[in-house]
């Protein structure tokens, strides 16, 4: 009877002894226990197959809409539009003309005129002074103390400085130009006589330019007479008054 007693009031601490060691029993067997009492766990090698190359997508062959668009015909709209676009070129490019022809080729027909002149002034024949004539005014046979050194041509005429110097050859070019004016060329002259230097100065009273060029070819040629004991080399001046032709 104390038996049936005791298991009556122990049962369940029995029970829940064995339950308890059965369920560590059960925890021996799943792990591996050392001797000094480490849990050695196994590592778990999950092995996955190799991944398939994605297949490549092929070229899809280019859409037929922008074929069927070019193959469309045009509808009346898009002649309408077409019309309309020439006619506002038309249009524009009547209006530019119209701009250009108060400005632009006012500019241009200046600017041909210009080049017309330019061309018309290169083809003109250049004069060879060293080939033009001139009266020449020569004191051979005279005495020196009547030679004078203002030479008279009519209603011109040319005077020179030179001191104690006379001329034997004074070219006479005042009558060669259209124009008129008077232009002093300054000279260098050696003891022999000769004139190796002339420069005409500058008159802005000329208008005819080509005056210059005849002073200054005049007094190139002029020769005077030969002194030794002349300074080397000897300066002077010769002027020209030139009538108007």
């Amino acid at each position: 009877m104390r038996l049936q007693e005791l298991y009556k009031r122990n049962i369940y601490g029995v029970i829940g002894t064995l339950v308890f060691h059965i369920l560590l029993f059960s925890a021996f067997l799943l792990a591996d226990v050392d001797i000094k009492g480490n849990v050695q766990e196994e590592s778990i090698l999950i092995e996955f197959p190799e991944l398939l190359n994605e297949p490549e997508e092929p070229e899809l062959p280019e859409t037929k809409e922008e074929n069927s668009q070019e193959m469309q015909p045009h509808t009346p709209n898009d002649r309408t539009n077409i019309a309309s676009n020439r006619l506002a070129t038309e249009n524009t490019t009547t209006s530019n003309e119209e701009f250009f022809d108060k400005d632009y080729m006012e500019e241009l027909e200046a600017a041909k005129r210009l080049v017309s002149d330019v061309n018309k002034n290169l083809a003109k024949e250049i004069i060879d002074l060293s080939d033009i004539k001139m009266p020449v005014e020569t004191t051979e046979g005279m005495d020196r103390d009547s030679i004078k050194n203002v030479i008279y041509a009519g209603e011109s005429n040319i005077v020179y400085f030179l001191e104690n110097r006379y001329h034997i050859s004074l070219p006479v070019p005042v009558y060669l130009s259209q124009g008129g004016g008077t232009v002093t060329v300054e000279i260098v002259v050696n003891r022999q006589g000769r004139v190796i230097e002339a420069i005409p100065r500058a008159n802005t009273n000329i208008r005819d330019k080509q005056i210059f060029a005849y002073a200054k070819e005049a007094a190139s040629r002029t020769l005077f007479n030969a002194d030794e004991s002349s300074p080397e080399p000897q300066t002077g001046t010769i002027q020209y008054t030139f009538v108007a032709q």
